[in-house]
């Protein structure tokens, strides 16, 4: 491996104590919320719902096919199966990182760290031969207060920007980071949870006894009420009371009645911070067998298109060099997340066949279908001469 550290003009550095980053706060534990609770990357992926958000997030963007395209004059694409940075993002990012573990990562990276997904890449005579993901908080980022242009450092030695893989979330700031009030709530309420059915944390009722009690006769009275009627198996026994003793059930409050409620509205909140669909969280109250394929494609169009986006410019950005950037692009197929059941996608592609769209060549490659002699022609298989088993004339009539 050749080291990223070249010679540079220093960059003025700010104190990572006096202006913290995400990671170095989530590190410490030290960014609390008004719920009372620190909310970090490790205790924010604690909750299911910011857990599921992330990963049909990244996992969806990591299991689309990528391609290296090239741009002809006429702005046409077509594929360029030989660049080297194709097997970089197809196979292999490095010797230890599949392509799609690392693309995963670097998503996830940058929505949960304010500072983004960073990588570099490691070239030999400006030819891309491998990119590192290093654990967070090694690739540092400073920005010019004034085109905020950014400057990078490895463990304090500088990297050329070109070389910086950077995915940014939007305003600067990522979704778990301006999300961290509803995260935070989502904790309190997970842990309430666990309270109320690990240890009763809302007591049940009262005990009333009519007489006096020291305390050791109260500790007392608790501690065998709590052998017989509290924890695992013992719902349901008969409470046998002395003394005259009264027991004064309590009623639930409405925030009690709507605990419930509360907690699928939290799962909503993380949902809209995270822009993804709360049926995609299986939050299915309200979920149909029509309006979930709706969702799914505002799930493609307003939460990961924008991601796929932003992730085609910055891999471009640093994986060709600036003569190149004109002329090539990476480009995600998003065919894979649209695509039909296999009826209706037959009776499409049978549709454009007849209306000369596409010739049927086209129609079998987006079946994963290999070509035949004579498919490439624009011709209704329906009509003519291109009936099977015709031998000529106008639709086989006198």
């Amino acid at each position: 491996m050749i080291w990223p550290f070249t010679k540079k003009q220093p960059v003025e550095q700010k104190s990572g104590i006096s202006d913290p980053e995400s990671w170095l706060l989530d590190l410490f534990g030290t960014a609390p919320t008004q719920s009372g609770v620190s909310v970090g990357a490790t205790s924010a992926l604690r909750v299911p719902a910011v857990n599921s958000a992330i990963r049909v997030i990244s996992e969806a963007a990591a299991t689309l096919d990528v391609e290296i395209r090239r741009i002809g004059e006429n702005g046409r694409e077509t594929p360029d199966p030989t660049h080297p940075a194709l097997s970089l993002l197809k196979h292999e990012a490095n010797d230890f990182t599949p392509a799609p573990d690392f693309i995963r990562d670097l998503v996830i990276d940058a929505l949960i760290h304010d500072a983004g997904g960073l990588a570099w890449v490691n070239r030999v005579n400006e030819r891309p031969v491998e990119i590192i993901h290093y654990t967070r908080g090694s690739i540092t980022v400073d920005y010019d207060q004034l085109t905020r242009e950014p400057s990078y450092r490895l463990q304090g030695n500088p990297l050329a920007a070109r070389d910086v893989i950077h995915l940014r979330s939007p305003f600067g700031r990522s979704p778990l980071s301006l999300a961290r009030e509803a995260i935070g709530l989502a904790i309190v309420m997970e842990r309430h949870a666990a309270r109320l059915f690990g240890r009763g944390a809302k007591p049940s009722g009262a005990l009333k006894f009519p007489k006096g009690m020291g305390e050791d006769s109260v500790k007392k009275a608790r501690a065998a009420w709590r052998s017989v009627h509290e924890g695992e198996d013992t719902g349901g026994r008969t409470a046998i009371l002395y003394d005259g003793a009264e027991f004064e059930a309590f009623q639930l409050t409405s925030t009690d009645a709507q605990f419930l409620e509360n907690r699928k509205f939290a799962i909503e909140e993380v949902a809209r911070a995270f822009r993804v669909p709360p049926s995609m969280l299986f939050h299915l109250d309200r979920a149909t067998w029509s309006n979930t394929e709706q969702m799914g494609r505002e799930f493609l169009s307003y939460c990961l298109e924008p991601w796929l986006v932003a992730l085609e410019g910055a891999l471009r950005q640093a994986l060709f060099t600036p003569e190149e950037r004109p002329f090539w692009r990476v480009h995600f197929d998003r065919d894979d997340l649209t695509r039909a059941d296999l009826t209706t996608r037959a009776t499409a592609i049978n549709s454009l066949i007849a209306s000369r769209v596409i010739n049927p060549n086209e129609g079998r490659a987006w079946l994963d279908l290999e070509p035949y002699e004579g498919g490439n022609q624009y011709a209704n298989p329906n009509t003519g001469d291109n009936q099977p088993g015709s031998t000529g004339g106008d639709n086989g009539s006198d």
